[in-house]
């Protein structure tokens, strides 16, 4: 049985969350009161229902989220399987979901205050949650589609009794770097498919696409040397306690030689036991 905290910045995504994963299972909780988390789940541990717990938790009536992490270290001293997964999405992007759907943001309301402060207000009182984090989730470049598959990818794969998870996400500059990112990796020295007319139109996940980036030299020394690096960095990152990896592979446009390259280390890696998942951000957008 798994508990599962999601919070994180209003607008970012954590209804669409709570959606995702209520359909693989979780019993999902909306807006419990913080101080009840523990007693909760104490009582229902005792059910045996076996069946996974999130606590979608916001800033709706909470002016200190000190008492959040105080129950989250309970919760894991008592010897819960208690993980926390934040939802962020940068400022500008969320001002325009606000202006699009024309909701009102909750310190916005509470406190009378303009959206913009609100969203500084809310990141200062969710700083040491986001430290605290297991799972760290980014919607600024991502479609509804693409956050409810990483979750799923997330979740989903995470029941491997594995200390670490590393999300491989392939991306494009030219849409903005991967915010959440531990390791960013610039692939776009490597040859381009996108100049061949056969492969422009076709992705990384493609078979031409894939064995005309593998076909480089330049690109096997440096899957090689990326292979040794993050088989090297893994076991000092968990014995430093981390959870949760994200290695960020880019090219121009995110659809090509990123995927490609993404798709090849997350393989890697599940053939060495390890608790990889993949996203591809920019694959339908990418041009390039």
């Amino acid at each position: 049985m798994r508990y599962l905290i999601v919070t994180g910045m209003s607008g970012a995504g954590k209804t669409s969350a709570a959606n995702t994963l209520e359909d693989i299972g979780f019993y999902c909780i909306d807006n419990m009161p913080v101080a009840l988390i523990s007693k909760f789940a104490e009582l229902y541990s005792e059910t045996n229902s076996g069946r996974d717990v999130a606590f979608i938790v916001d800033v709706r009536g909470e002016t200190d989220f000190t008492p959040l992490e105080s129950e989250v270290k309970s919760l894991k001293e008592s010897g819960y399987d208690c993980k926390v997964m934040v939802m962020d999405c940068t400022d500008a992007v969320l001002i325009n979901r606000y202006k699009e759907t024309r909701r009102i943001h909750p310190l916005s309301a509470f406190r009378n205050i303009p959206v913009s402060e609100a969203l500084l207000l809310e990141r200062k009182l969710l700083s040491n949650i986001f430290e605290l984090a297991d799972y760290k989730i980014d919607t600024t470049y991502l479609s509804p589609v693409q956050t409810r598959e990483q979750i799923q990818r997330l979740l989903l794969n995470n029941t491997k009794k594995k200390s670490l998870t590393t999300n491989i996400i392939s991306f494009g500059f030219k849409n903005g770097i991967v915010a959440e990112a531990d390791l960013v990796f610039d692939v776009r020295c490597f040859p381009n498919p996108f100049y061949i007319p056969e492969l422009k139109n076709l992705t990384g996940l493609d078979a031409p696409v894939r064995e005309y980036v593998m076909s480089s030299q330049q690109t096997m020394i440096f899957l090689e040397k990326l292979y040794d690096m993050i088989d090297f960095l893994l076991p000092n990152y968990i014995s430093e306690g981390k959870k949760h990896l994200t290695v960020a592979i880019g090219c121009t446009g995110g659809k090509h030689r990123s995927v490609a390259i993404a798709e090849a280390l997350t393989t890697h890696l599940k053939e060495n036991g390890e608790n990889a998942v993949v996203t591809h951000r920019d694959i339908r957008n990418g041009k390039t």
